[in-house]
């Protein structure tokens, strides 16, 4: 895989340049810029070398129609201002583009296409609709790891027509995650939340083998507190998952790895509720699990202070409500401590994992955060990614 940095001569060439620039909006005000920030690196590299960017990426879902509240015009004001250079936001059908009609003057060093995603053929990795994207570049550079397990046209399709390269963050990104999976110092500890089990029983097992510790948080956790004859009230669970959660406790005795679960929990009557801590075995049938409790978060922290690498995705509770946001703070800060002392080796990834230590402020504090989320899990699971294979 081809890195932009050992590309001889940038010159003058028109960089098509694929980010992700996904971050959440609310009447068109950007709440959180960290994939913003990200890719500075790559834009300043490619200016410092006198390239022409065309930068291709996408917001939300619009399914293949324009969609004005999905437009990346925010986008473009705010790294205007971080770059300290006009960019200009090209609003014409990409059918009709011609290379030659791209930039202004001579003098212009940055375009936005809109989103991509306002197009049917992207998501369809379509093969003409890849050639005339390609036409209007000298190559390509995907920087955008979060979306390259997706096989769309800008991703993946684009590089059979184009000389492609690895950006800066893909690479940092790639390097990050192997440094965890195969260049491990042990006791390795995994933390992994979210709702649903089934999404993420390949990650699971594939981590099995080679970390110490698996800790089960968020959602996850009720069905493995119901697999083992707990009640759990009204609290989110996932249907028929019985089989996969005695895969992963089978699985888990043949490699020696230890599978944590809450012994306690935060309990409301509603999402908004203040919390209350009830033992596993003190849950009501109008309860809501909706964080792990002190006795967990005591566990989860011992385990983190005798690891030397951790990787952590998905929160430990709703942290949107305050008074479930503790357990995911508590991690947060027991791997923050033992990184102070370079004592640990720690990634984390997964959008709500990202939005709450940016919400503590945090996000320096970790050796890698990554904002991808399903690229992340997949990479971890083992599968090869569309957008990486395209590269190679």
């Amino acid at each position: 895989m081809n890195n932009i940095k050992d590309h001889e001569n940038l010159e003058k060439k028109i960089v098509l340049l694929r980010l992700d620039l996904n971050v959440p909006l609310k009447d068109g005000i950007i709440i959180d810029e960290t994939r913003i920030n990200k890719i500075l690196p790559v834009v300043k590299f490619l200016i410092d070398n006198n390239s022409k960017i065309v930068v291709i990426s996408h917001i939300g879902r619009p399914k293949g129609k324009v969609a004005k509240s999905l437009s990346l015009k925010p986008i473009s004001k705010n790294l205007e201002k971080k770059i300290n250079k006009k960019i200009r936001i090209i609003n014409d059908n990409i059918l009709n583009l011609k290379k030659e009609n791209l930039f202004n003057d001579s003098n212009e060093q940055i375009v936005f296409l809109e989103n991509i995603r306002f197009y049917e053929a992207e998501e369809k990795n379509e093969y003409s609709f890849a050639k005339q994207l390609a036409s209007l570049g000298d190559l390509f550079v995907n920087d955008a790891f979060s979306c390259s397990h997706r096989a769309h046209t800008s991703v993946s399709k684009i590089t059979e027509f184009l000389p492609s390269f690895a950006g800066l963050q893909l690479n940092t990104e790639i390097n990050a995650l192997k440094k965890v999976t195969t260049e491990i110092k042990k006791p390795v500890t995994c933390v992994i939340g979210g709702s649903k089990i089934s999404t993420k029983i390949g990650i699971i097992k594939n981590l099995i083998p080679k970390f110490d510790n698996i800790v089960i948080v968020g959602g996850m956790a009720n069905n493995i507190l119901h697999f083992k004859g707990n009640k759990i009230g009204k609290s989110i669970k996932e249907e028929n998952c019985e089989s996969i959660i005695n895969e992963i406790f089978e699985t888990s005795k043949n490699h020696s790895c230890k599978i944590i679960f809450p012994q306690d929990v935060l309990v409301g009557k509603n999402i908004n509720d203040i919390s209350r801590v009830k033992q596993i075995d003190e849950i009501l049938d109008d309860d809501l699990i909706l964080d792990i409790g002190p006795s967990t978060v005591n566990t989860i922290k011992k385990i983190i202070d005798r690891s030397k690498t951790v990787l952590w995705n998905g929160p430990a509770g709703y942290f949107e409500n305050p008074n479930f946001a503790k357990g995911s703070i508590e991690i947060a800060k027991a791997i923050t401590k033992k990184r102070e002392d370079r004592s640990i080796y720690s990634v984390v990834g997964g959008g709500d994992t990202v939005a709450l230590i940016n919400q503590i402020d945090a996000i320096k504090d970790f050796n890698f955060v990554s904002t991808a989320g399903g690229a992340f899990l997949e990479y971890l699971e083992g599968k090869e990614l569309p957008g990486i294979k395209a590269l190679k």
